[in-house]
């Protein structure tokens, strides 16, 4: 089997033959009869190729032929690449006793898990990308990078932005009391104080690949910096840089920011949805850059764009109802200051454990009297729309979230009628 140029019919001089291992472990996972690190080369070169623009040609009809082509394709339902015959009265068919002569067994790749799925923090370094797939094939490498077998709804990119503003603190929101400055440019320093305290690979800072605007990437000085970290790189792992961009809007495969030209990245740009609804900028995006496939040098290759509430708060909001949510919240904040009430308020990004089991709040806010000291926990859910799906997730989830704080429910009619600040207001003012 051999890489090759997409639009062409194989025979060119310049295709590249696949390694045996690697064939080897193509074929088992494309049958359905592959191990884990079978499935993690075969994805890893199907993600390459298709971002190298590159086809996959089969050697079973022999020498002098034109082969039957296999194209890299994404299946974006569950965060993973396939391969996908190409057949029409052009191109040949594979024989009939060749494993690509019919479609991958996708069992695994199907799979996806509810969004009732607990969702973690994500397991191991901060990385998204992972070694050649050659050395994949020969090498096994840690199966902590691989969360899509574990939880293939939610992007492996998507769980490493929560973490990182998470540990930025950039989903909580202080007491008007301690006079915290709300600004842009204090929201991305703290996620670079956050980059100083987290690994990419072993002996690398993120903080020594990271940056929060996009002049790194139009000066090339994000591929320098990993050209110059690459040699010293652990070889277990894949040199890759992370770029936070602050955008307005995103489209297709372009990050429009606010100052300068759209960034394009190499793949289509992901985002969050809620029942497949677009959810409307701004956006904080984290870029990882890392080396294109066939030599071709360093390059923005994925993106996820995470909802926020505003530039000046990078609070993630998981739709335009929630952030509508966080609006009455704030009020509800100023309000309760001018009454004596301090209350700070968080935005959980990952689970958190009852004895029931785990729930993941849209909001917990904790007041605090500065007259009596008296405290009040009450734990905030924005019911955006009604389904049946929904209303059974939350026979489920309301009752371990009660054991959290007073549980206070906001939904469309009540926002609509601004009658949510009234009704927080009821249960925190102490």
């Amino acid at each position: 089997m051999w890489l090759i140029h997409r639009d062409t019919d194989g025979n060119s001089g310049d295709r590249i033959p696949l390694p045996s291992p690697l064939h080897d472990a193509l074929v088992r996972w494309y049958v359905g009869d592959g191990s884990f690190h079978d499935e993690q080369a075969g994805v890893t070169l199907v993600q390459n190729a298709r971002i190298g623009h590159r086809w996959i040609a089969c050697d079973c009809l022999g020498p002098g032929k034109a082969p039957p082509i296999l194209t890299p394709a994404y299946l974006s339902e569950a965060e993973t690449y396939y391969l996908r015959r190409l057949t029409s009265t052009k191109r040949p068919e594979h024989r009939t006793d060749c494993p690509f002569f019919r479609d991958q067994a996708t069992n695994r790749i199907t799979e996806v898990r509810s969004h009732n799925t607990p969702t973690d923090p994500p397991s191991g370094f901060f990385e998204v990308l992972r070694p050649a797939p050659e050395k994949l094939a020969q090498r096994p490498e840690d199966d902590s990078l691989d969360d899509r077998t574990r939880n293939a709804s939610t992007p492996r990119l998507a769980r490493l932005l929560w973490r990182l503003l998470d540990s930025a603190g950039c989903n909580t929101i202080a007491p008007l009391g301690m006079g915290y400055e709300w600004s842009i440019r204090e929201e991305f320093a703290s996620l670079g104080r956050a980059a100083a305290k987290i690994e990419i690979a072993p002996g690398v800072e993120l903080a020594r690949a990271f940056w929060t605007h996009a002049r790194p990437l139009e000066t090339n000085t994000v591929y320098g910096t990993l050209r110059a970290l690459a040699p010293k790189w652990p070889k277990t792992h894949a040199p890759q840089g992370f770029v936070a961009l602050y955008a307005k809007a995103i489209k297709g495969n372009e990050i429009h920011v606010p100052d300068g030209e759209p960034v394009t990245i190499a793949t289509r740009v992901q985002s969050p949805s809620i029942r497949g609804n677009h959810i409307s900028g701004p956006y904080i995006v984290l870029v990882v850059a890392g080396e294109y496939p066939e030599a071709r040098g360093y390059a923005p290759l994925r993106a996820y764009a995470q909802p926020i509430y505003n530039g000046r708060m990078f609070v993630p909001v998981e739709s335009d109802f929630e952030r509508k949510a966080l609006r009455a919240i704030l009020d509800t904040q100023r309000v309760l200051h001018a009454r004596g009430v301090d209350m700070a308020i968080s935005k959980p990004l990952f689970d958190s454990m009852t004895p029931n089991g785990p729930c993941r709040p849209d909001f917990i806010l904790e007041a605090r009297s500065r007259m009596t000291g008296e405290l009040r926990t009450v734990v905030v859910e924005a019911m955006g729309f009604d389904s049946d799906e929904y209303e059974a997730a939350k026979a489920v989830t309301h009752p371990r979230m009660a054991v959290l704080g007073d549980l206070v429910t906001l939904d469309r009619s009540e926002m609509d009628q601004d009658s949510a600040s009234t009704k927080l207001l009821r249960v925190l003012d102490i």
